[in-house]
């Protein structure tokens, strides 16, 4: 049975007949021998047909549709009027070679016309695509190469701008740096107390938060120059005088060892890097609001900014949290502990990224689960109405939310009450 190649290039489709093949045995390894002799490979390969491309918009259209396996008209055409005419009801006696598959499963089931796609016929394939340029006189060395990149290129250019989550994807990138830079933060600022309680330890005494402590290390420096006109600037930071007036009477007689200057200046330093992560890091907040409040406002009003980003960065994009039930929603981020729970037989997790919302966070720990459960299927119908709706609103999520804060204040009476009764059940008629 004849074999014929499809080959498809940046400058068009071309078609050759492998009308040499029993010469060499049909073997892959005869083949393989015989692709670097180009005389050689011309008895076993001619060009039949070739249909150049009118411009590059047009070879970005062909590729962009047969990237996903579809049969385009301008490729059934060429395949029709090139290979040999087929009469009706009988089968055709050749066969044709594609390099994928799911373009081959598209013209069988189009034209009928069986495909092939195995070793020899990637074989014939590299052999085709090292001596291209020599089947065609018009194209010269490189200019294939040039084009391919330029493909390559427009190719990657539509894939970004036609990308639907590609406001999501900024989200999700969003949360991570705001993630790590929670953790850089918080171990640059144990950093400093530590490093600076070794010339000033009073502070660390008297200020229990590192970031508001490395602020204090930032604005004191030198212990010997804070005199009293520093106070009221210490008080600014602290928010309390008397605080400030404690580490100001502490500076008088400090129990520390004096820095040289030279390290003096290493902590100032390590002090002002802090400061300024964490100045990045309250701008990367607001850009993140300003992002969920144009994509997700309704789940944004109901969990907060951080808790539904997270949601949506742990999923992949809104479309698959609209897509997740209240259950599966529930126990997000927990899949460890359920995987966990499933070997041990021990019981499942109730709850999981949702578990940091405020309304958990204010349950009691009776209510926790039941709150959860609730707020899951709130995210689930806010997640569904920010997807599907075409405007943007926070009304629905407003709403849920107060149902939510109902929801979380029956059960606390229902609880207190219940406690109320236990108690005087217990007490002494």
């Amino acid at each position: 049975m004849e074999l014929y190649l499809l080959f498809e290039t940046v400058s068009g489709f071309s078609l050759f007949h492998a009308h040499g093949i029993t010469k060499i045995g049909g073997d892959v390894e005869a083949v393989r021998n015989s692709i670097h002799d180009l005389e050689r490979f011309r008895n076993v390969v001619k060009m039949v047909g070739f249909q150049p491309f009118p411009s590059a918009y047009s070879a970005l259209v062909q590729c962009k549709k047969m990237s996903k396996g579809m049969l385009t008209e301008e490729l059934k055409t060429f395949l029709v009027l090139n290979l040999p005419r087929v009469k009706e009801g009988k089968k055709p006696k050749f066969n044709l070679g594609v390099a994928e598959p799911k373009i081959g499963s598209q013209i069988s089931e189009t034209t009928k016309i069986p495909c092939l796609s195995n070793d020899l016929v990637l074989e014939l394939f590299r052999g085709v695509w090292l001596h291209f340029n020599k089947f065609i006189m018009d194209l010269k060395q490189g200019d294939l190469e040039r084009a391919l990149l330029g493909l390559r290129l427009s190719y990657g250019h539509v894939n970004v701008e036609f990308d639907v989550n590609k406001v999501e994807n900024m989200v999700i990138q969003a949360i991570s740096s705001l993630d790590a830079l929670d953790e850089d933060i918080a171990y640059s600022s144990m950093r400093v107390r530590k490093w600076y309680s070794c010339c000033f330890p009073e502070p660390v005494k008297v200020v229990n938060d590192n970031y508001l402590n490395a602020k204090v290390a930032k604005f004191v420096e030198n212990k010997e120059q804070l005199s009293n006109d520093k106070i009221p600037g210490l008080a600014d930071i602290l928010g309390d005088e008397d605080k400030a007036k404690e580490i100001g009477e502490a500076a008088k007689a400090p129990i520390g060892e004096d820095l040289s200057p030279m390290n003096l200046i290493i902590v100032q330093k390590f002090m002002q890097r802090v400061l300024d992560l964490s100045g990045y890091r309250k701008k990367l907040y607001e850009y993140l609001v300003i992002k969920m409040n144009s994509i997700a406002p309704n789940l944004a009003s109901l969990v907060g900014v951080v808790v539904s980003a997270r949601l949506i960065s742990h999923v992949g994009g809104l479309a698959n949290l609209a897509k997740c039930r209240p259950k599966q929603l529930q126990i997000l981020g927990a899949e460890k502990e359920l995987s966990r729970a499933s070997k041990t037989r021990e019981k499942t997790p109730k709850r999981g990224l949702i578990f940091h919302s405020p309304f958990v966070a204010q349950a009691s720990a009776q209510n926790k689960d039941r709150v959860a459960c609730c707020l899951a299927c709130k995210c689930s119908l806010a997640c569904r109405v920010d997807c599907f709706s075409e405007t943007k609103t926070n009304a629905f999520g407003e709403k849920l939310r107060k149902q939510v804060k109902q929801r979380l204040d029956f059960y606390e009476k229902r609880l207190a009450s219940r406690e109320i009764n236990v108690t005087m059940a217990k007490e002494p008629r």
